[in-house]
């Protein structure tokens, strides 16, 4: 399976139009969250990434919640569940896990023991896409240092996935790490290729 994966594209219809061309080759689109800018702009890039709603599972980041991005994609979006495609589990989570220091714009966040809580219902996958890194790992922001997730880590380490797709700190696009025997890379908007 040819995946097709990014984060944290935050309104450029330029980067959606040129992840919309790539997707010919792919068989599933994953997008890890920060579809929109600040709880806006989320119709018009969303729009513009409709033409791959059918081969597209999404989870939402911190700049819009999980039911505005229901609300205006017809791709699968995941938020402490799964779907089976291609004979591939891949399960999601989404937010900004930990919270991020306050802000006047109202960032979609979960605390650990929520996060917890979300992740429990999700026993197994392939892949994990979590718009939060896990704790330690593509992490480091500039100025607030390591903003990753330790229930998102645990999970990691329990589980076991293939594959962990993640966005949210910007510092870290491109860069990846392993936890055990699992592959943790943080996406950006540009995209990134891998095959399963």
């Amino acid at each position: 399976m040819k995946i097709l994966a990014f984060s944290d594209i935050h309104c450029d219809l330029d980067a959606a139009k040129k992840l919309v061309a790539a997707s010919a080759e792919a068989d599933v689109v994953i997008g890890a969250g920060d579809f929109a800018q600040l709880h806006k702009g989320l119709v018009a890039t969303m729009d513009a990434l409709a033409g791959i709603d059918g081969k597209s599972v999404y989870v939402p980041g911190n700049n819009e919640t999980v039911e505005a991005l229901r609300s205006q994609t017809k791709a699968q979006v995941l938020h402490g569940g799964f779907v089976d495609l291609h004979g591939i589990r891949i399960a999601g989570i989404g937010c900004a896990i930990p919270p991020l220091p306050p802000t006047p714009w109202g960032s979609y966040d979960m605390t650990e023991p929520q996060a917890q809580d979300v992740l429990g219902a999700m026993t197994s996958a392939d892949v994990l896409v979590t718009h939060s890194p896990p704790k330690g790992v593509v992490d480091t922001h500039a100025g607030l240092g390591s903003l990753g997730s330790v229930a998102v880590r645990d999970w990691i380490e329990e589980h076991q996935p293939e594959l962990v797709l993640c966005g949210h700190v910007h510092d870290c696009w491109g860069q990846e790490g392993e936890i055990g025997m699992s592959r943790i890379c943080n996406l950006g908007p540009a995209g990134a290729w891998f095959e399963l």
